[in-house]
């Protein structure tokens, strides 16, 4: 787990922009203007779902991530990546926010595995960390726009459950051109990794704790402290030392 990045809190849209998110944004929109270049980047680098299980072609499962299908593609995912990320970034530290991030992505990857079509977009990670915001700040208020008229509030979690219907229902209709089947991955990965590494109860957890390696450690201590306990309590009734005490 790294050092958490530490800025100066703020309200305002996103925040200061933290390391991991900002190597993100370069390197996705630096890719985005390589495709426009050389147009064939696309085809190699894209997800491929017949190459990655025919010929192997493993790699796809992270390169897919960094290509775009147009520009309002690429905006409109580094703009959630950086209203969310960010946020995101400062409570757990780069390194656990990175291999989050890719976890999703390449989880969503996995998913989209399950149609024929090729895929493009970082969309898979973005759930995630939707997802993963809306764990830790489940009432935070977001302005969700409706038909780009205008902006509804609406509390977090019921915001990425709202998503969630609208892909699984999306994913059930197909020929959209839109894999919402690596949308619904990237939220169930997201959701079961933080399940299981124990850093859902929120934000009040420091973030050394906000990784399974963090949760394994603090689960040892825990077992640790209950049995050393266990051994003064017969201790002391040995010793007769009158009626047993639960020790807090």
């Amino acid at each position: 787990m790294g050092t958490p990045y530490r800025g100066t809190t703020t309200w305002s849209f996103g925040g200061p922009l933290t390391p991991g998110v900002k190597y993100l944004l370069i390197s996705t929109i630096g890719v985005f203007v390589l495709q426009q270049l050389f147009p064939a980047l696309t085809t190699w680098f894209r997800l491929e779902p017949s190459q990655v299980l025919g010929s192997f072609h493993v790699w796809q499962l992270v390169t897919y991530l960094f290509l775009h299908g147009g520009l309002f593609h690429v905006l409109i995912n580094m703009l959630i990546l950086f209203m969310f990320g960010c946020e995101m970034e400062r409570l757990w530290g780069t390194r656990f926010f990175l291999r989050y991030y890719f976890i999703c992505g390449i989880g969503a990857g996995l998913f989209a595995l399950l149609t024929p079509d090729p895929v493009v977009g970082a969309s898979g990670a973005i759930y995630g960390l939707l997802v993963a915001f809306a764990m830790y700040f489940p009432t935070r208020v977001i302005y969700m726009n409706i038909f780009f008229i205008f902006f509804f509030p609406i509390q977090a979690k019921y915001f990425v459950i709202i998503m969630g219907l609208i892909s699984f229902l999306s994913s059930l209709g197909g020929g959209s051109g839109v894999s919402h089947l690596a949308h619904l991955g990237g939220l169930a990965v997201g959701y079961l990794y933080l399940r299981w590494g124990g850093v859902r109860s929120g934000a009040r957890r420091s973030a050394g704790r906000s990784s399974p390696g963090g949760f394994l450690q603090d689960s040892y201590r825990r077992w640790r402290m209950k049995r050393l306990r266990k051994k003064f309590e017969e201790y002391y009734q040995k010793r007769g030392g009158g009626p047993r005490y639960t020790i807090h």
